[in-house]
């Protein structure tokens, strides 16, 4: 081994040992603190960066939440709540006696004979529904008889969130009454007419049939006022050789008597006749059960009122025999 091999480890040791007997100068000290200083910094920088980088996460998700609120807030603020159906409440609220809509003077005038044979249809709702007739025989003996027939009836309807107000249903039975009378089975020479003064829509229909009893004049009135139809037959013939009675007389008796009656109908539901009218959603379910529109007589489920009661109390008590 050479000798400046040999010197190289002692040489090392000298160095060390000089360095670690080498007196601490400001300069070191200063050096040495600035040392620390940064590794200390090291660790703060980074706690510094965690705790942003959390403190972002946050926020950002806080955010978040607030910005899905406010959409949540501002979609309920552009939807609508549909409320419920309503319809106008029906004016009338009950019907007359049936038997008692015509006073005893004009009975006497459209059934002299009958004033007091007053006979009322069967009704499982007379608030709803009802009706009257009289029978007239005039016996004149070898020169013959005159027979006269009158009914009237009664259609009350109520108010229905799904089929409407009180008064359309009204409108559209009292047409389907109108169409029926015109078209009615074996008449001849019809004709109509708008009735003034009386209801809110009226009319006259008038036509001759003939039966094997004789020729029969008959004249169906038709009356709408509010929610209520009023429907008024009246016939007369000349049997066994008697005259046939005028059309035109028939038909002025059988208009003051429906006005008789449309007028006793305002005066049952108090004066002025109706009742004040509001809206409601839960209508009473009564006339819309039994009595709907139809324009089929035979459809109607309130034939039976129009009608007469009985077809055997006269020789034309049904318009279609």
């Amino acid at each position: 081994m050479s000798e400046g091999t040999m010197h190289r480890p002692a040489q090392r040791d000298q160095r060390d040992q000089r360095s670690r007997t080498a007196p601490v100068t400001p300069r070191r000290r200063q050096r040495a603190r600035a040392a620390l200083l940064s590794v200390a910094a090291v660790p703060v920088l980074l706690v510094a960066v965690g705790c942003s980088s959390d403190s972002g996460s946050d926020s950002g998700s806080g955010s978040g939440s607030a910005d899905n609120a406010a959409k949540a807030t501002e979609a309920g603020a552009g939807e609508t709540v549909s409320a419920s159906p309503t319809v106008q409440a029906a004016a009338y609220r009950k019907l007359p006696e049936p038997c008692a809509v015509l006073s005893t003077k004009t009975l006497q005038e459209l059934v002299p004979k009958g004033v007091k044979s007053g006979k009322e249809g069967s009704s499982n709702d007379t608030a709803t529904r009802g009706s009257c007739s009289w029978t007239s025989l005039a016996n004149n003996g070898v020169k013959g008889s005159q027979f006269r027939w009158l009914n009237v009836s009664l259609l009350r309807f109520e108010s229905t969130a799904t089929r409407g107000s009180a008064e359309e249903l009204a409108q559209a039975y009292y047409e389907s009454q109108v169409q029926d009378a015109q078209s009615a089975t074996g008449a001849k020479n019809t004709s109509s007419e708008p009735v003034v003064g009386t209801g809110d829509d009226a009319t006259s229909v008038r036509y001759d049939l003939k039966k094997k009893e004789g020729s029969f004049r008959q004249q169906t009135v038709v009356v709408r006022v509010e929610n209520v139809v009023v429907t008024l037959d009246y016939n007369g013939a000349g049997l066994a050789g008697e005259k046939t009675p005028s059309a035109d007389s028939l038909a002025k008796s059988a208009v003051k008597a429906v006005k008789e009656a449309v007028a006793k109908v305002s005066s049952t539901n108090g004066e002025g006749g109706a009742a004040t009218p509001a809206p409601t959603n839960s209508p009473s379910s009564s006339a819309s059960s039994s009595a709907k529109p139809s324009a089929s007589p035979s459809g109607s489920p309130s034939s039976s009122a129009s009608k007469s009661p009985s077809s055997s109390a006269s020789p034309s008590a049904s318009k279609k025999n």
